[in-house]
């Protein structure tokens, strides 16, 4: 038995591996296209979405008379499956291409054909029976089919997304009451303020989250427009007039997803104002959490010599070379995520205009790149809510700690020198020490803070 199939193309025949179900055109984009290492398989949502557009298409074709009933419940059958998780290893192509998605568009295409020609109980490959351009992508083009997948891909993760914010909101929130009593010093350039309690702190960072999933939804709203119908540049060219309406309403069902129609479907072919809005979201998210991971890991350095107010769960093992050393792993990573999203920020306002009318020829790259952000965001934010939840106080300095807030709020701001001194590593400070010859405290007074250091005498060899 051979071990590869003969599938040819305008270009000529190519040998396609016999237990591929993708096909020559895939298997062309595969070699053209060995750019990121990254292939649209670890995009699930963007399969996902592909598959409810396919098993939509085929549903409206048929209802239209333009598909038999067998056709139909084979490409349907095949694209339930692919949604349920089966066949994702199959879409090889790389997140990096050229062509505006249409080799994206063509591996879901092979890949749901060849499956649907299994179910139909003919060979992968017997194209004479059921082909992937006139029967699987029947009153299509990758100029509607790919940016609608985009759409309902990135709703999909905005969702997931916003599941993930609302865990780490409520780990914040739990926090926020678990430390309503516990008082500490509130800073203001680093340096000590006034009281707050720990409480206060906690509960601006479940705040922050709180607004921006409010702003991810918003994004949302905005990317369910959707111009599937539109064909090659909007005007619906080789689709049946009701054929639109009739694909939209079946896809809404399908995802769940409440999807409207653009009105100017030539417009919305090559608009790329949503996914640009979404980008600027994701990086406000981005740069808040950057910001809060960096409030945790500053509350949390020491143990001895840093702030040490809080201690964050010991994830490993810190060092290599001194033992007993644990570092903030967690927000460190995250603020890796967050610094990635900042780059592809800026990447993806450059793709977004860098597509010539009437269509969008980068729209591939970008909103792969889009979608990794809301992949990687999700996860550290699934991992850091549990985290958050496993921190608490850092007991050996919450007595002194509290203390000095108490001391400073009924005795003034002159007092809080003296008694930080005291508290830091169980010792009092140089300054804070009686003179040995007089008994008088060497504390400097209030008209001499500011003034010039006396010279030190130089040391010699």
């Amino acid at each position: 038995m051979k071990d590869y199939r003969v599938e040819h193309d305008l270009l000529g025949e190519r040998n396609v591996p016999a237990d591929a179900y993708y096909g020559i055109h895939t298997l062309r984009a595969k070699e053209n296209f060995r750019i990121s290492g990254v292939s649209i398989s670890r995009f699930p949502y963007l399969i996902n979405a592909l598959a409810s557009i396919k098993q939509a298409a085929a549903e409206a074709n048929w209802q239209l008379g333009l598909l038999s009933k067998e056709r139909r419940d084979a490409i349907e059958a095949a694209c339930i499956e692919i949604r349920e998780g089966r066949l994702h290893d199959q879409f090889v192509v790389d997140m990096i291409q050229g062509g505006a998605g249409t080799s994206t568009n063509m591996n879901a295409n092979e890949v749901i054909c060849n499956r649907a020609l299994q179910i139909l109980g003919h060979e992968r490959g017997q194209y004479d029976v059921l082909h992937p351009n006139e029967h699987v992508h029947l009153a299509q083009s990758t100029n509607d089919v790919y940016p609608t997948a985009l759409r309902i891909a990135t709703s999909f993760a905005i969702e997931h997304l916003t599941e993930a914010m609302g865990r780490l909101h409520d780990a914040f929130d739990e926090k926020a009451a678990e430390f309503a009593d516990l008082l500490k010093l509130g800073r203001t350039q680093l340096q000590d303020a006034v009281p707050m309690t720990l409480g206060q702190e906690f509960s601006a960072f479940a705040t922050m989250v709180e607004e921006d999933m409010a702003r991810l939804k918003e994004a949302d709203a905005l990317i369910r427009e959707i111009n599937l119908g539109a064909t090659a540049i909007g005007t619906g060219i080789n689709a049946h007039p009701e054929y639109g309406g009739r694909v939209v309403e079946t896809l809404k069902r399908i995802t769940g997803i409440d999807l409207s129609i653009a009105p100017n479907l030539i417009e919305a072919t090559q608009d790329c104002g949503a996914f640009v809005q979404i980008s600027g979201v994701l990086k406000r998210i981005a740069v808040k959490l950057s910001k809060t991971c960096n409030d945790l890991r500053l509350l949390s350095s020491g143990p001895r010599a840093g702030f040490g107010e809080i201690n964050l769960p010991p994830m490993q093992a810190g060092s290599s070379i001194m033992p007993g050393k644990v570092n903030p792993v967690i927000p460190e990573v995250a603020n890796q995520v967050a610094f990635e999203v900042f780059g592809n920020e800026h990447y993806r306002n450059l793709c977004s205009g860098g597509g010539p009318t009437p269509t969008e020829c980068i729209r591939a790259d970008y909103c792969g790149v889009a979608l990794q952000k809301l992949q990687s965001s999700d996860g550290r934010l699934h991992d850091s809510d549990r985290k958050v939840r496993k921190g608490n106080y850092r007991e050996s300095g919450k007595d002194a700690r509290s203390r000095r807030a108490l001391y400073l709020s009924r005795n003034g701001a002159k007092s809080l020198h003296r008694l930080q001194a005291r508290d830091v590593c169980g010792t009092r400070s140089p300054r804070d020490r009686s003179d040995g010859a007089t008994g008088r405290s060497q504390q400097p007074t209030d008209d001499h803070r500011n003034a010039e250091p006396s010279p030190q005498p130089r040391r010699t060899a």
